[in-house]
């Protein structure tokens, strides 16, 4: 019995908590409407899509310090701190937004596909790439200068992506359940594989150096993705309607944020990617970017009231409760 109970609480130490929770909220306000958020950590700033526009946060100070108006039903935002511009891909006007970052203004509008939706800045040939949701290809536009160069075919439902810094891209596609692998010199699908067991994946988050990505699919499995091999190498069990996946770097923790209200915390143990810690939210917070300097998550969400007896589909959203939740240690 003793040496059960000393096997307990070994194990216990080392699936401790990794200590998250809810520290703060940030008010938002406005339509409860949005998709991504981008965290500009080289300037310190949050971007938060919100319909039509796109609100900037300084999330130190806890408050929103700008909005970028006019724009089309956000979708994605891709930072270029290297080159001082912001970039946001518009639904309904099937374009990219160019923005100064210090001054907010709009420097161009370069054309995509359909539905353009998840977007990356590849630092290495200073391309900009829209994914095209329901275009089953991707823009590439030169960040210097917002000209098109090209668009070429990946395959439908193209979801998140990310970039190495190296000159490759990473591109979920939800409805085939694969992940693609783009050579942003070339502009080209160079490989593709299945995360199976995972299903339909939205988020991805990249580990650079140990070159792992992070793919979550709705049938509440991560797969881990080892680059070089371009093989599935683990399938930590996560929570369900997950859309977005984060990685800090620092302390080597991959995040699923999932609509049910909770955050999974994934880690390498002895070996074995596996989820460490779950991290109560709110429901529905299931989109959120990663601040790698206070290791903290930001998250978009909105106030809910309980739905009413019979009542079918999700209530609205509690008027100007729009907020992002700030979760850390």
């Amino acid at each position: 019995m003793k040496k059960i109970l000393t096997l307990a609480l070994l194990a216990g130490a080392v699936w401790a908590a990794e200590g998250y929770k809810i520290i703060s909220k940030i008010k938002i306000g406005g339509e409860a409407s949005w998709d991504y958020v981008a965290m500009d950590s080289v300037n310190r700033r949050v971007y938060v899509s919100h319909g039509t526009s796109v609100e900037v946060v300084d999330p130190d100070a806890g408050k929103v310090v700008g909005t970028i108006g006019q724009l089309h039903g956000v979708h994605g935002i891709a930072i270029a701190a290297d080159l001082n511009k912001g970039f946001i891909t518009n639904r309904t006007s099937k374009s990219v937004t160019i923005f100064d970052l210090k001054t907010l203004a709009k420097l161009g509008e370069p054309a995509a596909g359909e539905n353009p939706d998840a977007v990356c800045y590849e630092s290495k040939t200073k391309r900009v790439f829209a994914i095209n949701h329901n275009g089953a290809d991707a823009t590439a536009i030169d960040a210097k200068t917002g000209e098109v160069i090209k668009t070429f075919p990946t395959g439908k439902a193209g979801e998140f992506c990310q970039s190495d810094g190296a000159g490759k891209l990473y591109v979920n596609l939800e409805d085939s359940s694969e992940l693609l692998e783009i050579d942003a010199a070339k502009m080209e699908v160079t490989r593709k594989m299945s995360v199976a067991p995972a299903e339909h994946p939205s988020g991805l988050a990249i580990d650079v150096k140990n070159k792992k990505l992070f793919s979550v699919g709705d049938n509440k499995m991560m797969a881990v993705v080892d680059i070089p091999s371009f093989k599935v190498i683990a399938t930590p069990a996560i929570g369900s309607g997950p859309d977005a996946a984060g990685f800090d770097s620092t302390l080597g923790l991959a995040f699923s944020s999932n609509g049910e209200g909770n955050v999974t915390i994934v880690k390498l143990v002895n070996g074995k990617y596996d989820a460490v810690d779950t991290v109560t939210t709110e429901a529905r917070a299931r989109t959120m970017t990663v601040d790698e300097k206070l290791h903290r998550i930001y998250l978009l969400t909105a106030d809910y009231p309980p739905a009413a007896a019979g009542q079918k589909g999700r209530p609205a959203a509690t008027p100007d409760s729009f907020h992002i939740l700030v979760v850390g240690k």
